[in-house]
């Protein structure tokens, strides 16, 4: 081909450029009612700051900010997405790669024994070559540019995997201790029920050896204590769950508890209204919502990959190459070539546009994703608002009941020392009493939990500053 036809051959491509390397990324605009204020908001008291990275600070506890700490350096589930954001690193350097020469370089050296062609005898010898090839494609249609940015959005969508794990893992390790801490209470609570029920049955038996009581008392009594012991030892097992969830949670193995989780008897609160900001930050802030755009983003630009198959492919090459005997022969034959070198393999058009409709359908599924995750981090902000809430309710009314039962066994013991009443209305009181104690201390911990449950769909722990 001579230098006028490779040039018009090269415009042509240029001119095809435009139609053949798919269409270009524009992130999807936000849907409809998704970055206003939370419907949920005025059932908790919350405000429209932004939540600061490090929400868990706001329980003022240095105990759990230092097991999140060590959480997100240590956690496997963390190291495993790390590595995972480092191999896809790696791919794309590989597709940066293909912007560069690819070159080869070979060598061979051989001897031979073969008839002179005049004397007839046999002559040995020694034959040496050498060559270099360099190639280089001439990205004319996108197809490495198209495959690079798919690379980078890859690796965008994969740093967002990993703040995922983040976000996670900070709010598991707050749960697991907030349930430590939690069940630590309600051991309280039932050990202090235990204590008093125990106390009311010694009661009941002097009362009876004293010539005041019934053996009936005194049954009732001591069934009432062993019930209250009876509810010891499953509050024992849930602490010994979430110490064990804690220590894998921050690398450690189970037989490694944290002392300060395992000393703890008061749950975890924050006393202040939560920063909650809006839709539009929560949407901005949400690291699977921004890997379900990076995804999308790649799987677009895969469209314009699979386009770049409908036209030739277009490499530049060049080679040389040196052969010849040993000593001062080597190096007398050297040959050279450069050109274009073309292919194109047009009579399977029917496969290349096959692989643009398996893109474009990729796409427009990683779009629906990217709408779902909006959704859902909205749906789970929502419910996460209204649950802390409603609970936030619960809670006071509970502590309302309990004061009430109180109370109430404060004067049916008066009134049973009197003679007024009878021992089973002291029980009933003391009864209700430690249910109406043991739910306070279940609100407690259920308040907590929803508090980090709307923390955790809040999206925030994965920023860099976050330990």
């Amino acid at each position: 081909m001579s230098a006028r036809n490779l040039v018009t051959a090269a415009a042509a491509a240029a001119l095809l450029t435009a139609c053949a390397t798919g269409p270009d990324y524009r992130a999807p605009s936000a849907m409809a009612g998704t970055t206003g204020g939370f419907v949920s908001a005025p059932v908790a008291p919350v405000n429209a700051d932004q939540p600061p990275a490090d929400w868990w600070r706001l329980y003022q506890d240095p105990a759990l900010d230092r097991l999140v700490t060590e959480a997100l350096a240590n956690n496997r589930d963390v190291a495993v997405a790390a590595a995972n954001l480092a191999q896809v690193r790696a791919s794309l350097s590989e597709a940066r790669a293909g912007r560069l020469p690819s070159t080869t370089v070979s060598g061979s050296a051989a001897r031979s024994r073969q008839p002179n062609p005049v004397t007839g005898q046999m002559v040995e010898g020694d034959t040496f070559s050498a060559g270099l090839d360099v190639s280089y494609e001439l990205d004319f249609f996108g197809r490495v540019s198209r495959s690079i940015e798919a690379a980078r959005a890859d690796r965008d969508a994969a740093q967002a995997a990993l703040d995922v794990v983040r976000v996670s893992v900070a709010a598991e390790t707050t749960r697991a201790y907030a349930d430590a801490c939690a069940a630590g209470a309600q051991l309280a609570v039932a050990q202090r029920t235990l204590a008093l029920s125990e106390e009311t049955a010694g009661l009941t038996r002097r009362q009876l050896d004293a010539g005041r009581g019934t053996g009936l008392d005194v049954s009732r009594a001591q069934a009432q204590a062993e019930t209250s012991r009876a509810a010891i030892p499953p509050l024992q097992a849930q602490r010994d769950a979430a110490l064990f969830r804690l220590s894998v949670l921050v690398g450690r193995p189970p037989a490694e508890v944290s002392p300060e989780a395992a000393a703890c008897t008061a749950v975890p609160q924050i006393a202040a209204t939560i920063p909650v900001g809006d839709g539009a930050s929560l949407l901005a802030r949400r690291p699977d919502v921004r890997q379900a755009e990076r995804r999308l983003a790649a799987a677009t630009a895969r469209i314009g990959v699979a386009t770049a198959s409908l036209y030739p492919q277009v490499i530049l090459g060049g080679s040389l190459a040196s052969a010849g005997g040993g000593g001062r022969d080597f190096g007398d034959q050297v040959s050279f070539s450069v050109g274009p070198l073309i292919s194109w393999s047009f009579p399977n058009i029917a496969a290349a546009r096959a692989r643009i409709a398996q893109a474009d359908a990729a796409t427009q599924g990683a779009l629906a994703t990217f709408e779902q995750t909006t959704l859902t981090a909205l749906q789970e902000t929502e419910t996460a608002l209204s649950a802390y809430g409603r609970e936030l309710d619960r809670r006071a009314a509970l502590r309302r009941a309990r004061d009430e039962s109180a109370e109430a066994v404060r004067l049916a013991r008066l009134r049973q020392e009197a003679g007024l009443d009878s021992f089973l209305t002291v029980l009933d009181a003391e009864r209700t009493l430690a249910a109406l104690e043991a739910q306070l201390a279940q609100s407690e911990a259920a308040v907590t939990s929803n508090q980090i449950t709307l923390f955790k769909a809040l999206g925030g722990g994965w920023e860099r500053g976050a330990v």
